[in-house]
């Protein structure tokens, strides 16, 4: 009898010391259990960004082949002017100074945009527009501004390439001024989106249109640095 309780005692005490290690192993189990499924949350999460911008600049793109031709500035004169002179006139949708989420500006080439929110049809007809996946103006990570490139001279992004490295592009928020400096133009494939990665180290601007002006077959990229 005496034999069986210094057994029991000895279970007893090897117990009571394994017991905490027992309860550290099963939190580490724990912990390591969720992370890993935290991780493949955020890398879910991270694809679903992904797709989405790949979609909206899917539909950018249709935009851009699409719809220089019927963007184009409309004839000189007032609506009763161009009535009379056999031309019908199209009404246009009002888009109020509120709509607009910064003004794009570029001295080099005299350029001054509204800049408005989602890369609409609607939205570009008049302005330049911010895609919406993106990152936010003048935030960390990569901004995009697209806009068309019709055939009127200095027009929406007509002359955009005619920029340089080394060239200013200034984005005007309601609450502050940004500066970016460009440090690269490319021509691309429609469907090149890798001009459109971040990383949360750099504030990207990114601006997109359509090349040639007639007929595009490609993208005309120009990327800028924040100063």
């Amino acid at each position: 009898m005496r034999r069986c309780w210094s057994y029991l005692l000895m279970a007893a005490g090897v117990g009571l010391v394994l017991l905490p290690k027992a309860m550290e192993w099963q939190a580490d189990y724990k912990e390591s259990r969720l992370l890993a499924s935290t991780e493949r949350s955020f890398a879910a999460a991270e694809a679903a960004a992904e797709r989405r911008v790949e979609a909206e600049y899917e539909r950018l793109s249709e935009l851009l082949s699409t719809g220089a031709e019927a963007d184009e500035a409309e004839p000189a004169g007032s609506p009763e002017q161009r009535s009379e002179a056999g031309e019908a006139a199209q009404p246009v949708k009002p888009i109020s100074a509120e709509s607009a989420i910064a003004v794009l500006s570029i001295e080099k080439l005299a350029l001054k945009l509204p800049v408005l929110e989602g890369a609409t049809q609607e939205n570009m007809r008049f302005a330049a527009a911010h895609m919406i996946e993106t990152s936010p103006l003048g935030e960390p990570g990569n901004a995009a501004i697209a806009a068309h490139r019709v055939k009127t001279k200095g027009r929406l992004f007509n002359r955009l390439n005619e920029l340089e490295g080394g060239d200013k592009i200034v984005v005007e928020l309601p609450d502050r001024k940004v500066t970016y400096t460009v440090f690269r133009t490319l021509r691309v494939e429609p469907s090149d989106i890798s001009v459109l990665k971040r990383s949360e180290e750099d504030r990207i601007l990114t601006l997109i249109t359509c090349d040639p002006i007639v007929n595009p077959t490609h993208r005309l990229i120009v990327q800028a640095s924040q100063d």
